[in-house]
Formats: C-alpha cells, structure tokens, sequence
C-alpha cells in the first residue's frame, strides 16, 4: 500500500518524500550526500525532512530537466534560507540569479532547432552549407566542436 504524506505533516519519512516528489529514495540520499537537500535525525537514526525540501527535490528535479549542472544548482539553493521555509521573495532571488543564463540557453537552442538540418557551427554536421560558411575548415583552426553556435549573434548558421 502506497505511503501518503499528509498535508499536515510538517516533517516527512525518506519514503513519503520520494513517493510524493516521484523521486527513487535514492536520488533524495544522493541529493543529500550532495549537499542539495538536508535531514534530521530521529534518535533511530532515521532521516526526516522538512515538507518544505518537497519543492526543493522539485525545483532540482526541474533544474535537471533543463540541463543545469548539479553545482550550479547546489549555488541557486544555498540562497535559500535554512530553518524556515522560503518565501516568494526567497525563490524570486534564485529566479533572478538563473534568468540571464536560461536567456542564453533558450537562444541557443531556438538557434539548434531552428538550424539543425543545416549546420551545427561546424562540428561538422552540415549537409551542404559548410562549403560555403566554412571552405577548408577555417573554423577547425579556432579548436574542436561547434564553433560558431555560441557565438552567433545575427541568427544565422555559420
């Protein structure tokens, strides 16, 4: 029989959490080990957390969805206070610190999306372009990879 965490219940088993966010009771220790979320002790040794660590296991898990890196994650919840629950306020602070850099992402993967059966800023995956964008590998000089994805400002491919 599933376990049910209670609206009321101000603190949550390992079990009860993990059903609720839809998470592995794993993932809430590894998340742990890693410094994303905190317990207490019970005197039995087993952990307990606060019902507000639910929307912190759901702001990593969304976090993860979007391709940000655990130590970038670990950065925006460290803004957030510890022995009480955050605020609105609290969780704009970390919005905040996450909007320029969700900006960037979002550009550049309008940019692969909407150039992806072109080029991919010569890694080389072009089908037909690079001849004309890139004759003789030119960019193949700047390093390895994409070269010209990031840095494209005017929209287009290479």
């Amino acid at each position: 029989m599933p376990t049910q965490l209670s609206w009321r219940a101000k603190e949550a088993t390992v079990g009860e959490l993990a059903e609720r966010a839809g998470v592995a009771t794993s993932a809430l220790r590894y998340y742990e080990r890693e410094g994303l979320i905190h317990s207490r002790r019970t005197s039995g040794n087993q952990r307990r957390y606060s019902r507000d660590t639910l929307r912190r296991v759901a702001f990593i898990r969304a976090s993860q969805r979007l391709g940000m890196p655990l130590a970038a994650i670990r950065e925006a919840l460290a803004l957030l206070p510890e022995g009480r629950t955050p605020t609105r306020e609290d969780w704009a602070k970390v919005s905040e610190c996450w909007r320029d850099d969700l900006n960037q992402r979002i550009k550049l993967m309008t940019q692969l999306r909407d150039h992806l059966t072109e080029c991919i800023g010569c890694g080389c995956l072009s089908l037909d372009h690079c001849a004309l964008a890139n004759p003789y590998d030119n960019l193949g000089e700047q390093g390895p990879g994409p070269r010209s994805l990031a840095g494209c400002s005017s929209g287009e491919c290479c």
